[in-house]
């Protein structure tokens, strides 16, 4: 609004009658979404802000875009706003982008996004994954004190894509081979007491592949419980810290206080909660396990839309 118009506006305050007044009130107290999101792009302003081009701080600002302070890098001589470089750069209705993390921590399908936000099924699929981008990488960095550490089998599914050499399965269907076989997928799972938690996508649930996802996150003193896999076994002797390892067909699930119950009810949590998908894409795996890292990190509260879309923008760190 110009000011010519804003004082116009202004004037015609006067001539409003009580009911008309009380209107104008109720507008002003309700809450505006896309500002409240607008500002939580903008939240730092310049200081700190570094090309994401060439990573300068030589930064000017060079007028608006959609709503948006831009900036001119004076060394690489570029143009950028606060969403350049992060997921969601480029996506629209950015007033809905509140009520979309709202349908994150609510675990909604794409159908039921779709309706809720009232927008095509296709949005609410890209939007899903757009602000799933940044999530699946925020996992705790370092596990200590006592870990457990477990393998666990999704269904493999090719939704969305073209597959030959078998027939088609129901979404969500059972796999026709029974166990561990190529029609799972295996996601090796570790926590520690303190709640901290990582998983990695394997290939094979092999030493070496086990032993490459342990080595960066296990603290040097910390002791691991696990099954009786002898892979595990293995990966901790080459490891060497302490290491428990409890055989379930034995009976003896609990030594006192190793066991694997924690990672175990992680497990269970985790595929009751992807049961609802019917089926997930294998190619978006590691976007859900990162969604769901962060749902259940919040249980039994609901995730803030603010913290959730400031992960989003990729600006919540590993943990």
């Amino acid at each position: 609004m110009r000011e010519h118009e804003w004082k116009g506006w202004l004037k015609g305050l006067q001539e409003l009658s009580p009911r008309q007044r009380q209107a104008v009130l109720a507008q002003l107290h309700i809450p505006d979404e896309g500002q409240q999101v607008l500002m939580q792009i903008e939240s730092g302003g310049a200081s700190g802000r570094c090309c994401p081009h060439c990573a300068s701080e030589r930064l000017v600002r060079n007028g608006q875009a959609n709503d948006l302070q831009r900036y001119k890098c004076q060394a690489c001589g570029r143009t950028f706003n606060a969403l350049t470089g992060t997921p969601l750069a480029r996506l629209r209705l950015r007033h809905k982008w509140h009520a979309q993390t709202r349908v994150l921590d609510e675990g909604l399908t794409v159908h039921e996004a779709a309706e809720r936000l009232n927008v095509a099924r296709s949005t609410a699929f890209r939007w899903r994954h757009r602000f799933l981008r940044a999530a699946h990488q925020v996992k705790s960095a370092k596990l200590s004190g006592i870990a457990e550490a477990d393998e666990t089998f999704i269904l493999r599914s090719n939704k969305g894509q073209k597959v030959t050499g078998r027939k088609p399965r129901r979404r969500g269907g059972h796999s026709r081979t029974r166990g561990t076989g190529d029609d799972h997928v295996p996601v090796l799972v570790a926590r520690d007491r303190s709640g901290g938690s990582t998983d990695f996508i394997l290939h094979r649930c092999s030493k070496k592949e086990i032993l490459t996802s342990l080595t960066p996150v296990l603290a040097t003193d910390a002791v691991l419980c696990t099954d009786g896999s002898s892979a595990m076994a293995s990966a901790a002797a080459q490891l060497g810290i302490e290491h428990h390892a409890l055989v379930g067909t034995t009976g003896k699930r609990v030594r006192g206080p190793w066991h694997i119950q924690n990672v175990n009810a992680y497990h269970s949590r985790l595929k009751d909660w992807i049961r609802r998908f019917r089926g997930i894409a294998t190619t978006y795996l590691s976007h859900y396990l990162g969604w769901f890292r962060a749902v259940d990190r919040h249980a039994p509260q609901h995730i803030d839309p603010v913290n959730l879309l400031d992960l989003a923008l990729g600006r919540i760190a590993h943990h």
